[in-house]
């Protein structure tokens, strides 16, 4: 067995986004900073309803997919394809861009705690060009795990083999096998999960303080940092005397130039361009011609 270790610290930053969304950005605040084949983490949180309230209106993306994850409060999806789906707490949304997608992200609530995430997850270059598609997850829909601990782990995306038990998550089929999951863990715990040695992955505390690794080297990660984990093919994470809770990310990196501008992720400048002027001329979500 090996286990992982810490190997680099992202510390995030606080900016903004879509209407003046007010988050915390790790992965993804500069073109360097990834973690093949995630491109992006961002975490909102405020009980001001003036950090929230303007969301995300229409906007476009090319070249790969997304993952938002709500912990509270309700955010309303609507796209070009006639996709709405309602985001509650404790809901998730797995929306593939492809080769192209405008779509809109708005707060349904005036006041309140709003409180999740989205990743944004490379797609290889063979599939960069693929119809776009969406897929709703209510929360009844995600597994939940107890940990003999009094901790639990919720199974959003992919398969995990948690304390014996191997359990599959609602959203199955991405091409980079990504896993996605939501631990809670009370304070003096340990954690171990069996991992894919040959998947790339990362650790987001949101609440309280992580020691990673083995016993002989562990590397504290205070919360809102991602820590980017060496190989290996074990996770070992320990509390201390405070309860906890992270998201755990896994997936195949793709290990493929990467060119971005905004909202657009494609392998040379070229293909950027040309999505820009796609959508410049309203040809971004129109299907291809065939030969």
């Amino acid at each position: 067995m090996s286990i992982r270790t810490l190997q680099q610290i992202i510390p995030s930053i606080a900016t903004s986004d879509g209407g003046g969304v007010k988050l915390r950005r790790s992965l993804g605040q500069t073109q360097t900073l990834r973690a093949d084949p995630f491109l992006m983490l961002d975490e909102f949180s405020s009980m001001d309803a003036d950090d929230y309230i303007a969301g995300f209106p229409d906007h476009p993306h090319r070249g790969f997919e997304t993952l938002t994850y709500m912990l509270d409060g309700h955010m309303l999806h609507q796209d070009h394809l006639g996709n709405q789906g309602d985001l509650k707490s404790g809901g998730a949304q797995w929306m593939t861009a492809g080769r192209g997608i405008i779509h809109s992200e708005m707060p349904q609530q005036e006041s309140g705690r709003m409180r999740g995430f989205q990743l944004w997850v490379n797609l290889p270059a063979k599939e960069k060009m693929k119809p776009a598609s969406y897929q709703d997850v209510q929360p009844d829909e995600i597994p939940l795990v107890n940990l003999p601990n009094g901790g639990h782990v919720k199974i959003i995306a992919g398969i995990a083999t948690i304390d014996g038990q191997t359990i599959a998550g609602p959203i199955q089929g991405i091409s980079t096998g990504v896993l996605f999951l939501d631990v809670r863990l009370p304070g003096g715990s340990h954690f171990d999960l069996p991992v894919n040695p040959e998947h790339n992955a990362f650790v987001y505390p949101y609440e309280g303080q992580l020691a990673i690794g083995p016993a002989t080297n562990r590397r504290n990660l205070a919360p809102q940092n991602a820590g980017v984990l060496s190989s290996g093919d074990h996770i070992e994470i320990q509390t201390d005397d405070q309860a906890a809770a992270f998201l755990l990310l896994t997936g195949r990196p793709i290990r493929e130039p990467i060119v971005q501008y905004g909202p657009f992720v494609m392998n040379t400048r070229e293909e950027v361009e040309q999505a820009m002027a796609d959508y410049r001329n309203g040809q971004l979500i129109s299907l291809p011609v065939s030969g």
